[in-house]
């Protein structure tokens, strides 16, 4: 179970830890900018992302989901599931193009090349891909975040070393000197806003990391597990960035600024990391974003992923910079009221989603012969067929999950017995 939840957090990080992370930007203006009270923001953004990141996974696993609208409908209102869907929507939209526009950032910074250069780059490769299955290619991608994780790593490594500063000057200066994201006067603001847009999103593809696990206990681990990650990636990254404050403040990729004056290769192979994590957070919203909007028509699927490529490559030009400070606050609160409906019925539910859990487990003890149920659970000497009717799923879904369960307990398994066999 642990083992399980373990997996499930960082596929979650692998899904938060994006673009913006690579950047630097929204750490800088969410968190640095309120000089010492931004570190406190931290803590604060861990525990509500660690809150919303249980109730993601733990809804997704619970109605065994393959796409969000399915957990909005169930769990809260007609008027609260449109809000919630078409907050995705634009979220999904209004990264995307975003993402156009740190391309160009990205290689201007890098090269002095004109910021058109990336967008247009961006534009021709998702123009491609969007032919090819995409699938492969987002696995392909998702390689780089590790890779993207040994970069804040070494970042802060060199930074924390090589630090001499008065901590107290040193607030004060990012205080009055960087510029903090617009709608988000306060550090607690800024960090609520900046823990709503990422879990805003996530929350679609958390909903599916969920759906795609059977123990429902596992997940919530997983999902506590994720909020521990997050906080302390983050404050890696904002801690850094709070002691190279005057070296890096006015540019577009602060992080990529750190790594160049540690060394200049680095810098060479951090500008195209964060151009594959860019590539990899606009594919992934653009792509999700024509799925959901020809739900009905699929036939309509590379029409609407090539005009929505072209809409957002002719909004980037707005510029990298102002589109965080000043679109990001917005998808940040809608974001704030996406996890309050979800951890509010998440604590709502919480009987449900327990009984569920025995339920699972008592299913899953009898076709593995272990023994992880309490022997006392009111479900410890039902049949399968009787667990099934108790389950919240209806019974084709219950099989399904209960396949894939032991597909999964099979291949983990095999693979602690090859292991002590080496």
């Amino acid at each position: 179970m642990l083992k399980r939840g373990i997996g499930i957090g960082f596929a979650f990080i692998g899904v938060v830890v994006g673009a913006g992370f690579a950047s630097g930007m929204e750490a800088f203006q969410y968190f640095v900018s309120y000089g010492e009270m931004g570190l406190w923001g931290i803590a604060l953004a861990g525990v509500v992302m660690a809150l919303a990141a249980v109730a993601f996974l733990a809804f997704g696993s619970y109605f065994q989901a393959t796409e969000h609208t399915r957990v909005f409908g169930a769990v809260s209102d007609g008027l609260s599931s449109k809000v919630m869907d078409w907050s995705a929507i634009a979220c999904m939209f209004s990264v995307g193009f975003v993402m156009f526009a740190g391309a160009g950032s990205n290689l201007e910074q890098a090269y002095g090349w004109p910021i058109y250069v990336g967008g247009v780059a961006m534009l021709v490769i998702m123009l491609l891909v969007g032919l090819l299955d995409v699938d492969k290619i987002s696995f392909i991608l998702g390689l780089v975040t590790p890779l993207l994780i040994i970069f804040v790593l070494t970042a802060s490594i060199w930074t924390f070393t090589h630090a001499n500063i008065d901590f107290a000057a040193q607030s004060e200066w990012t205080a009055q000197n960087v510029d903090g994201a617009t709608g988000a006067p306060t550090w607690w603001l800024g960090a609520l806003n900046h823990t709503g847009l990422n879990a805003l999103c996530t929350v679609s593809m958390a909903i599916v990391i969920g759906g795609d696990n059977f123990d429902n206990k596992s997940v919530r681990i997983g999902g506590l597990i994720a909020g521990a990650l997050y906080a302390l990636m983050l404050g890696l990254l904002v801690v850094t960035l709070f002691i190279e404050a005057q070296a890096v403040n006015g540019d577009d990729m602060p992080l990529l600024t750190v790594l160049f004056n540690i060394n200049p290769m680095l810098g060479q192979v951090m500008t195209w990391v964060i151009f594959l994590m860019v590539f990899n957070t606009c594919l992934g919203m653009i792509y999700a974003l024509a799925k959901r909007l020809t739900r009905d028509k699929p036939e309509n699927f590379y029409k609407v992923y090539v005009a929505a490529c072209i809409i957002g490559f002719v909004l980037s030009f707005i510029g990298f910079k102002p589109l965080v400070a000043n679109l990001y606050p917005i998808l940040g609160y809608l974001g704030l009221f996406v996890i309050a409906v979800m951890v509010y019925q998440y604590f709502h539910y919480r009987d449900h989603l327990a009984k569920e859990s025995e339920v699972r487990t008592a299913a899953v003890d009898i076709v593995t012969d272990e023994e992880n149920l309490d022997p006392e659970s009111e479900f410890a000497d039902m049949t399968l067929a009787e667990l099934a009717e108790e389950s919240a799923l209806d019974l084709e879904e219950f099989k399904e999950g209960l396949e894939s369960e032991m597909e999964a307990y099979e291949s983990d398994t095999e693979s602690e017995t090859e292991s002590k066999e080496n």
